[in-house]
């Protein structure tokens, strides 16, 4: 039986922070898409090979602020530090039979 949305984006969040290969792989669809303004519509394995391995340039976990489940894409906002500064993000993040099909990620400011 198919994960719920959220949980589905909390485990792919989680194991993108863990840089968990096999368990992100595991909760993306093969038709996965991803776009960010530094991406624009790239596949599954254009992310795993260019945004996964990206994790470690964080300071430490993304901290979650709010993160809701609307008409099947889920809303994720959160913040993150870098070189000791806080960023928030924005993602729209599409589930479809417990598998991530699209996320659609929008890049904050320093806070």
């Amino acid at each position: 039986m198919a994960l719920p949305p959220r949980e589905t984006v909390v485990r792919f969040m989680r194991a993108f922070h863990q840089q968990e290969r096999d368990v992100a792989q595991s909760l993306m669809a093969d038709d996965f898409v991803f776009t960010s303004p530094q991406d624009d519509h790239i596949d599954k394995r254009a992310w795993l090979e260019r945004c996964f391995p990206s994790a470690d340039h964080f300071d430490g976990p993304a901290r979650t602020l709010q993160i809701i489940d609307v008409d099947g894409i889920v809303l994720h906002r959160y913040e993150y530090d870098v070189a000791g500064r806080t960023y928030r993000n924005m993602e729209a993040i599409r589930v479809r039979d417990g598998m991530v099909c699209e996320v659609e990620v929008y890049f904050g400011g320093a806070v």
